[in-house]
């Protein structure tokens, strides 16, 4: 999306007022859904692709006819959610003979994350769910600020869906995707994010036979030898500040470009600066393209608000894992201009 087009964009935002929709009324909403557009965010995680994905078998359950769509495609680590639910979610696949009637964001903060979708589908999203307290409104939305996941929105919708009659009975694969989702955004449950309620839905997608033990070893347990490639790259970027109370990892597009390694195959880079010991901050820096341009992961694990640190460079997420995009001089730079924010909220 061009910088004209976001102006563009964010002035269609600010003429418009959204209402904050009740859950009943997300039920009332989706129940008369027909022709469902679902998008997600640009490079999906597990809770953008599962939430989406479940919603869509929800839905298609009552007669709806759904497509899901990214500006990215499923990266291949997740790519078993894909199978016999929808193989492409990019914009060029989408079937000519389709005409939206509604459209729903699940996942997703703010525009940026939806990528060149918003110019294009701009002051047409019918609702956003979500469970990001940090974003910002461009649709009439639902927020459940005390979910770890938006597969736990997701989740309370599909078991309304099945107390109203609005379905027979779930769909096959709905838990399998929601709880794909919860587990991704909680670190397999690991994260401070979760709540009683989060084991209390988990335990019973459980009891739906969701097989567990598998879904985590693909979340968590299988590496392909592209990220472990990448992984040791940025192991020895690895840089310590504040008395070693932050950790800072980079990636830059010669790297990327020198051992052939796709931005899908950089989502775990941030873990290499989480895992080392002592660490409260740590900072992922990629560089996607030759560009100056650089997209900054933090994950906190003290008392730092990391949504607070990416919102001064117009970023934002969750107090413990947030995320932003800085144009400097070179990657070291940026990282520096991360580094400072951060210890603003050390001192």
């Amino acid at each position: 999306m061009t910088k004209r087009m976001w102006e563009i964009a964010r002035a269609k935002m600010t003429k418009t007022k959204f209402r904050k929709f009740s859950f009943t009324e997300v039920v009332d909403e989706l129940a008369l859904a027909k022709n469902t557009l679902i998008l997600f965010h640009v490079r999906p995680d597990g809770d953008a692709v599962g939430s989406a994905f479940a919603l869509k078998l929800l839905l298609e359950a009552t007669g709806s006819r759904v497509f899901c769509m990214c500006q990215n495609q499923v990266p291949q680590r997740l790519a078993f959610l894909s199978v016999g639910i929808q193989e492409s979610t990019l914009p060029e696949d989408l079937p000519t003979d389709f005409e939206a009637q509604r459209i729903v964001a699940v996942d997703t903060a703010s525009v940026a994350q939806l990528g060149d979708l918003y110019a294009r589908f701009a002051n047409k999203i019918d609702l956003k769910l979500d469970h990001h307290t940090k974003g910002e409104h461009y649709a009439d939305y639902f927020v459940m600020e005390n979910a770890a996941a938006t597969g736990e929105i997701v989740f309370d919708i599909s078991r309304e869906f099945l107390k109203r009659g609005l379905i027979k009975a779930l769909p096959e694969r709905l838990d399998f995707c929601l709880y794909t989702a919860i587990s991704s955004d909680t670190g397999c449950f690991k994260y401070s994010n979760v709540t009683p309620k989060t084991h209390i839905r988990s335990a019973e997608l459980l009891k739906s036979g969701v097989d567990a033990a598998g879904i985590n070893q693909l979340l968590f347990d299988s590496k392909s030898m592209e990220v472990l490639a990448a992984e040791k790259a940025g192991f020895d970027t690895l840089k310590m500040f504040h008395g070693g109370r932050i950790a800072v990892v980079y990636f830059t597009y010669e790297m990327k470009e020198r051992l052939d390694i796709l931005d899908e195959h950089l989502e775990t880079l941030i873990d290499v600066a989480r895992s080392v010991e002592g660490v409260e901050v740590a900072i992922a820096v990629r560089q996607p393209t030759k560009e100056k341009t650089f997209r900054v992961s933090t994950r906190s694990q003290g008392g730092v608000d990391v949504s607070a640190v990416c919102a001064a460079f117009g970023g934002g997420g969750h107090v413990r894992a947030s995320g932003c995009t800085i144009m400097a001089d070179s990657i070291e730079h940026a990282a520096d201009l991360v580094v400072t924010e951060v210890e603003k909220q050390m001192r």
